[in-house]
This record gives structure tokens, C-alpha cells and sequence, in this order.
């Protein structure tokens, strides 16, 4: 998706401006934002990293312009889309771990800001957290290493499961490393677990089918672009089934789900745009740390919970950072 069919979903400044007006501004430096998954689904994501320019002194429409990509959940069209950013040209590009790997491959000189949930020293981002070298740098929130303590939450709020499933979006070095959490958390316990690939709209439907077949009294939903990017359908399939699901990020558990808890991606694309802003003034990537964001959320929805006739713990309800009612 490019920034012409984005531009309704996030106000389009700049396209109410008087084309004479337009003629007779200087040229804007360009940031492209490419993501892996769609964009309609990023609203938060891109309302946070605005937020972190205008904190940074940019402004979009007035002195940056905003250039928007999407694979669409098809990664083998970033590398396509990361080198027609680069001959646009961008000043820089931003953009999650998938989408930043395929920016990397294709310069070595535009800088490169990430929102990464797992290790971009592992991944090969950057060379150490510390000192990142070349011309990349970013934000890392390590979602892939909570699975132990949502594991952990959902079994205290139903203590009645007995066999616990997971959605997994697979083939990505965080989520594989989110599944070995997971389950070394299961074994060390006792608990049993089900685990369920999906990397298409048919796969989530299989796996519910499965969930419910084989007994699951809960369900963990993996962390990733692309299960956020359908988290609206599997709010509704977990509802459906009458399945207390627990989410990696906020936006699920306000929409309906049951709860949710990790690191505030949202809080973490507000870095980026903080940093994109700082490199447009003339920092190097290579001279700004990975920084570490250190906001987490556990949000419970009370209506569903109500709704599933769960009691909640008040040992749970007070570790609780937002509760819908």
C-alpha cells in the first residue's frame, strides 16, 4: 500500500495544501515507512511514531514528508519495495525486524531506524546493542522473551485448563525463539500445551477448529506483525469459541480480548520517530545505541472476563496496568 491509498486513514496534511503553496516550499527531507503487514492495521503505530518526529521537531507536511509502503503480509515483495525507497530517494527509512533486514540488504548508506521485538544483534541489524556501527539503529522492546510470564498470568486466571494452546506465526527467529520460551515454561510446570502454526487466514480458522477439538481450556497468541494484523479476527474466533485468550500487545484486549501483556510497541515506534528526527538533524546511525524499551502493559478486559465467567483474582486485578470495563 502506498502513501496515495494511506493517505485517508492518517489525515493527509500535506494533500490540503494549495499546489501554488506547495511550489514554493523548499524540498522536505523524505522518511519512507515500510512495514511487512498492512498498514490499514498500524494506525497506533504510525499515530506514536509521528508523535516521536513532532517530540524530535518534525512535523509531517510541514518540514519531513512521510513515504508509506506495505508487503501486505507477502514478504517477498520488501526487497521490491525497500529499493524503490531508496530510489525515491529517502533520507531514512523505518520500519519493524522483517522489513528493516530487507532495507539493510539493499544500502549500505541510507540509515535504517527498526522497532524490533526480539535480538537485531542475532538477527544482524547491528553489530552490538551498544555500539550498532553501519547505518542501522533502533528500538528493541524483546516481546519474543515474555512468554513465561504470560504463560504465567493466564494460568492464574484460569487455573482450570488444562491443556493451553498457542498461535504461532512461524519461520522468523523471534517467534521461534518466543515458541522454546513457551515451552520450556510449559515443561518445567507440568502444563500441557498445544501449539498451532499460521501464516494465512485459513491456517488461524484451522487452528481454532483444532483448539476446540482437542480440549484447550486457554489460548497464548504469539507475538509478530502478522498475527496483530489479524487480531481482529482472532478476537472474534476466540469469543466465538468461548476461549480466554491472552494477547502480546494492548490493542486485542481493547477491541474484546480477554487480556494482554508485553512491551508497549506503540511507546516503542514513538523512539523510532524520536530518532528518525535526530538523524534527519545529521546524527549517525551508527553513533545512537539500541535503545531498550523498558514499558510493559498488562491490560485485562473485565467485560469479557464477565462475559467467560471468570473470577479474577485480586492478587491478578492488582498487578493489572489498565482495566477495561
Amino acid at each position: 500500500m502506498k502513501r496515495r491509498e494511506f493517505i485517508t486513514l492518517l489525515g493527509g496534511a500535506a494533500a490540503a495544501w494549495p499546489l501554488a503553496a506547495r511550489a514554493q516550499q523548499p524540498a522536505m527531507p523524505v522518511i519512507g515507512f515500510l512495514r511487512s503487514a498492512p498498514l490499514a492495521d498500524a494506525t497506533h503505530l504510525v499515530t506514536a511514531f509521528r508523535q516521536g518526529l513532532k517530540d524530535a521537531g518534525f512535523v509531517e507536511g510541514q518540514n519531513v514528508a512521510v513515504e508509506y509502503s506495505s508487503a501486505e503480509n507477502h514478504l517477498d515483495r520488501l526487497p521490491a519495495l525497500a529499493a524503490e525507497l531508496i530510489r525515491r530517494p529517502v533520507a531514512v527509512i523505518v520500519g519493524n525486524n522483517i522489513s528493516a533486514l530487507a532495507a539493510k540488504a539493499a544500502t549500505t548508506t541510507v540509515p535504517i531506524v527498526f522497532a524490533d521485538g526480539g535480538d537485531p544483534v542475532r538477527d544482524g541489524l547491528v553489530a552490538s546493542l551498544n555500539r550498532p556501527g553501519g547505518n542501522v539503529t533502533g528500538v528493541v522492546f524483546f516481546a519474543g522473551v515474555l512468554g513465561e510470564k504470560r504463560l504465567d498470568l493466564l494460568r492464574q486466571l484460569v487455573p482450570k485448563a488444562t491443556t493451553i494452546a498457542m498461535l504461532v506465526y512461524p519461520n522468523t527467529a523471534d517467534t521461534e525463539a518466543e515458541r522454546r520460551d513457551v515451552q520450556a515454561a510449559a515443561l518445567a510446570i507440568g502444563q500441557q500445551l498445544i501449539m498451532f502454526d499460521a501464516s494465512s487466514d485459513r491456517d488461524i480458522e484451522t487452528a481454532f477448529a483444532t483448539f476446540v477439538q482437542r480440549g484447550a481450556g486457554a489460548l497464548l497468541v504469539g507475538t509478530g506483525a502478522f498475527l496483530n494484523s489479524h487480531r481482529e479476527r482472532i478476537v472474534a474466533l476466540a469469543a466465538r469459541h468461548a476461549l480466554p485468550t491472552s494477547y502480546a500487545q494492548r490493542e486485542p484486549a481493547v477491541a474484546g480480548g480477554l487480556m494482554s501483556y508485553g512491551a508497549s510497541i506503540t511507546d516503542a515506534y514513538r523512539q523510532v520517530g524520536i530518532y528518525a528526527g535526530r538523524i534527519l538533524k545529521g546524527e549517525k546511525p551508527a553513533d545512537l545505541p539500541v535503545m531498550r524499551s523498558t514499558k510493559f502493559e498488562f491490560v485485562l478486559n473485565l467485560k469479557t472476563a464477565k462475559t467467560l465467567g471468570l473470577d479474577i483474582p485480586p492478587t491478578l486485578l492488582a498487578l493489572t496496568d489498565e482495566v477495561i470495563e
